[in-house]
């Protein structure tokens, strides 16, 4: 086969699927919490979903099973598949993406959404480089090298429809920019995945696929259980304006206004979710 005649088929197949497939929208670390939040509010609006997890196939399964139902209840019908793999290794993030091209031949989003807390929360002065690497791996590493990957897919689906426009949403978290002495690791990961994102935003904007940096607050998760009674009474004293925990579909509906490019005219740009955190106040 020509190459001429091989990249035809190639547009054809693609603009064919784009007509009578869901926008698709590849989620990591969506079996629980945030990720599931956003799950839930994508399909509510008719996205297929790739769930990513790392360990747990029944929280992913029920994450799926009750996307769908979700969709139906809004009037969508939609495919959702689970995928299992540790974004902090390359061989599972080339399988990840993959098993999105075997199984659904396009990707419309990536929301880089796994992430784990720090492990231990140790003091500064005694945090292990052991602990120090295992986040980073998961929680910077991971969505650099996913953006990297799923960029150059998407840059191959603008290449044969220059109408098609991709979005990566990065996950952050207030503590890029607040201190937790305890939790240092994580602290420089989520900073450091605010400049993935304007880094990614500035190389991909030429093709128009968007980049964006959602960052939660204080949200209610299983990530956040243990601290819980902390924060009950930090908000209840007035540490966010908005004087109530975060919930995952709050991150998940500012993704879903991302996603349906209710804000075409910026890229590289912070949307908080955090009750008012970042306002200063005296």
């Amino acid at each position: 086969m020509s190459k001429i005649r091989f990249w035809m088929l190639k547009s054809y197949h693609f603009i064919y699927n784009k007509l009578l497939m869901n926008q698709v929208a590849l989620i990591t670390g969506a079996s629980r919490g945030i990720g599931r939040g956003i799950a839930l509010e994508l399909a509510a609006v008719g996205w297929d979903l790739i769930i990513n997890y790392s360990n747990n196939q029944a929280a992913a399964e029920d994450t799926v099973n009750c996307s769908i139902e979700h969709a139906h209840k809004a009037g969508h019908e939609i495919r959702a598949e689970i995928c299992q793999g540790d974004i902090g290794q390359a061989i599972d993030r080339q399988r990840l993406v993959d098993f999105v091209r075997n199984h659904f031949g396009r990707v419309d989003l990536l929301v880089n959404n796994a992430g784990i807390t720090s492990i231990g929360r140790s003091d500064l002065l005694e945090a292990s480089e052991e602990n120090w690497d295992a986040l980073m791996a998961i929680n910077l590493k991971g969505p650099f090298f996913l953006c990297q990957l799923v960029g150059s897919w998407m840059l191959e689906q603008n290449n044969l429809d220059d109408s098609w426009r991709g979005k990566i949403i990065n996950i952050s978290s207030i503590s890029s920019g607040a201190v937790s002495t305890n939790r240092g690791d994580y602290c420089v990961a989520k900073a450091g995945l605010s400049m993935v994102t304007k880094l990614f935003a500035a190389r991909l904007a030429d093709a128009g696929i968007n980049v964006y940096e959602v960052c939660p607050g204080i949200i209610a998760s299983d990530m956040t259980e243990p601290v819980k009674l902390k924060y009950d009474k930090m908000i209840n004293d007035g540490l966010t304006p908005i004087r109530r925990w975060g919930k995952s579909s709050d991150v998940g509906k500012a993704v879903v206004a991302l996603a349906q490019d209710y804000f075409p005219f910026t890229t590289g740009d912070v949307f908080n979710i955090d009750g008012g955190f970042t306002i200063r106040r005296i």
